[in-house]
């Protein structure tokens, strides 16, 4: 929970200030978004080999044994990217090198900036609404 003189110094931001947390902010929050991309990625790879697994078997059960046979040795065994990194590869790394990089900073940022404090300019913007609106 921020103290008082944390939220002291986040309203004492200049303007400057505010708008590079936010920035940093926004940043990690849309590396996140990408995340979740992978993931589903990385799902709708699996669920796509499960099913030309299946279209092995149905094609060999037809006599297909070539059509069967490139299912197996050349789709079956290939990466996403390259013939060796598959989906979960290509997740885990992001995750482990850009995206806890960026949750780094932003939590350095924060810390550095304001005093801790999440979502300042948020923050700001809420109350000058909620004051604006009680004036009428």
């Amino acid at each position: 929970m921020a103290t008082e003189d944390a939220s002291d110094r986040a309203e004492s931001l200049s303007e400057s200030e505010r708008r590079a947390l936010h920035e940093v902010e926004l940043g990690l929050e849309w590396l996140q978004r990408a995340q979740g991309c992978l993931i589903e990625f990385h799902h709708a790879t699996g669920h796509g080999m499960d099913h030309l697994y299946q279209a092995e078997m149905h094609l060999r059960e037809c006599g297909y044994d070539d059509l069967a046979d490139a299912v197996r040795n050349d789709l079956l065994p290939h990466g996403v990217v390259d013939e060796d990194r598959w989906s979960y590869d290509v997740l885990e790394d992001f995750q482990s090198t850009l995206l806890t990089a960026t949750v780094a900073l932003e939590r350095r940022t924060r810390q550095e900036v304001a005093d801790g404090r999440r979502h300042v300019a948020e923050r700001r913007q809420e109350r000058e609404w909620k004051e604006r609106a009680d004036r009428r």
